[in-house]
């Protein structure tokens, strides 16, 4: 099998864009700026979405769900929200089409106009704030935990698959507590939770810090994040959680009872990670060869390759793989028994290494004779042969060792691309080759904005474990207390 695909050293974002689409993760759609998510891919997904919400749930959050449109006049309750995603927002106006007038078409129905136009939710706290005001009376009805599996449709106008598209789905979960040091304690619970998963799971090592004003999220009083590092220096927000204070309650008057007998405003969070962490588990990991899958997430872990030139061989060869497959479903493992007859072994192989299914077994009949499989990994490209007694035991040993290369590779090449400077001239070379920079800066969005003007890069995020350092801004010279991470990004 020819993949294909162009070089990581050769075009970064065609790599990317070659990849998603010939490892059958992801179409464009015919629908401007949307994609299409196809079963490869949406395999994926579903063993994040399986392995997040069973997180949420052991945190004490449950699932609900909340319509898909809200009226334009909530959405505009809370300023700082409705400036934040105006420019984003679809409208639907009207509700009905009918035949054009000169036969050749359909026209949107002008008697059919709404009476209040209708938002196609970009993010959700709006219509449940709203909802949250019949649901909230007394302290008794509090802390409330919710998490939302949807879609959300944000007017993206230049697009990438995963990474940005005009629809995409996520979860969004909505809290509200009687007090503002139980709604940080949440926040900062979620983040950490996002950044376990991360780690754990997506084998992404992340850095987690507070955005700055100018980078939080619209209605927030700070917004918390994880920051990865991807293979071409480029940064990736691969989640968020936010502390909204009192506002939304505020914009919706939800108050409840308190132990005291007063009424008091509801206080709040949300926090969200989206479809963004397939682009980040594809670009942080893959090589050349197509996809490489942490096999915590991987859909497919194991594929078994038979080697033979007659139909009989491969019943000969069956009668060793099924029994083997059995057994290592057994353990727990996904399996996949590659008996084609239309392709060569060697085109299986490109393909499967293509998906990045984690193990490989080939078999032929000379490891009948033997009592041998080769086994080979899809992390280091390396193969090995082992006695088919022992095959199961070294896929079971293989998998974990792989979850942690996987990990620790990623991890040494953010380490590699991290930098720390004191001057403006070299923290433009150094933006140019790419990766984390920490460096001063005099707390001002006015230099913060500049910065980003001058050099396209924003602070990702001041880090939490950021010490206290005396130090000069890199641009103004004025004093700074910590360093902040600076990088460009997606």
């Amino acid at each position: 099998m020819s993949k294909g695909i162009t070089s990581r050293a050769e075009n970064y974002s065609q790599w990317y864009n070659e990849l998603v689409v010939k490892a059958d993760l992801a179409d464009n759609s015919a629908v401007r700026g949307c994609m299409v998510i196809k079963p490869y891919g949406y395999a994926i997904w579903e063993k994040m979405q399986a392995q997040l919400d069973k997180m949420f749930k052991e945190t004490g959050h449950v699932n609900a769900y909340f319509p898909l449109f809200i009226p334009k006049s909530f959405f505009s309750r809370e300023a700082n929200h409705v400036e934040g995603f105006a420019k984003e927002c679809a409208v639907v106006t009207h509700y009905r089409l009918k035949n054009s007038p000169d036969g050749k078409g359909i026209v949107v129905d002008g008697d059919a106009k709404l009476e209040e136009e209708l938002i196609v939710r970009p993010t959700s706290e709006t219509i449940i704030w709203n909802t949250y005001k019949d649901w909230i009376h007394s302290y008794r009805d509090l802390p409330l935990l919710i998490n939302q599996w949807a879609n959300v449709v944000r007017w993206e106008m230049r697009t990438r698959l995963f990474l940005r598209t005009a629809e995409f789905l996520w979860q969004e979960g909505h809290t509200a507590h009687a007090t503002k040091e139980e709604a940080l304690e949440e926040t900062a619970k979620m983040i950490n939770v996002y950044a376990e998963f991360a780690e754990k799971f997506m084998a992404v090592p992340v850095i987690k810090g507070v955005k700055t004003p100018n980078e939080r999220f619209a209605g927030a009083l700070d917004t918390y994040c994880i920051e990865a590092l991807m293979q071409d220096g480029k940064a990736l927000q691969a989640g968020t959680s936010h502390f909204l204070g009192q506002n939304f309650a505020k914009a919706f008057d939800v108050k409840f009872a308190t132990r005291e007998g007063t009424l008091d405003y509801v206080w709040a969070t949300s926090w969200g990670v989206s479809t963004r962490l397939m682009g980040a588990l594809i670009m942080a990991h893959s090589d050349d060869n197509g996809l490489v899958l942490p096999p915590k997430l991987a859909p497919v872990h194991v594929v078994i390759v038979p080697i033979y030139q007659k139909p009989e061989q491969l019943d000969l060869l069956s009668e060793k793989i099924l029994p083997l497959k059995r057994e290592l479903e057994a353990k727990g493992w996904t399996v996949k028994f590659d008996d084609r007859d239309t392709v060569k072994p060697g085109f299986k192989f490109a393909e499967h290494e293509l998906k990045g299914i984690p193990v490989r077994i080939a078999i032929g009949p000379r490891d009948v004779e033997n009592g041998t499989v080769e086994i080979a990994r899809r992390d280091t490209l390396t193969k090995e042969v082992y006695p088919i007694a022992e095959a199961v035991d070294v896929v079971t040993r293989l998998m974990d060792d792989i979850q942690e290369n996987i990990y620790r590779k990623a991890l040494d090449f953010r380490k590699a691309n991290s930098f720390q400077t004191d001057s403006y001239a070299e923290f433009k070379e150094i933006l140019d080759r790419g990766g984390f920079i920490l460096a001063h800066w005099d707390g001002t969005p006015e230099t913060e904005d500049r910065i980003k003007d001058e050099t396209k890069a924003t602070i990702r995020c001041i880090p939490f474990d950021a010490p206290e350092e005396a130090g000069k801004c890199i641009l103004t010279g004025k004093p700074s207390s910590r360093r902040v991470l600076f990088a460009r990004a997606y």
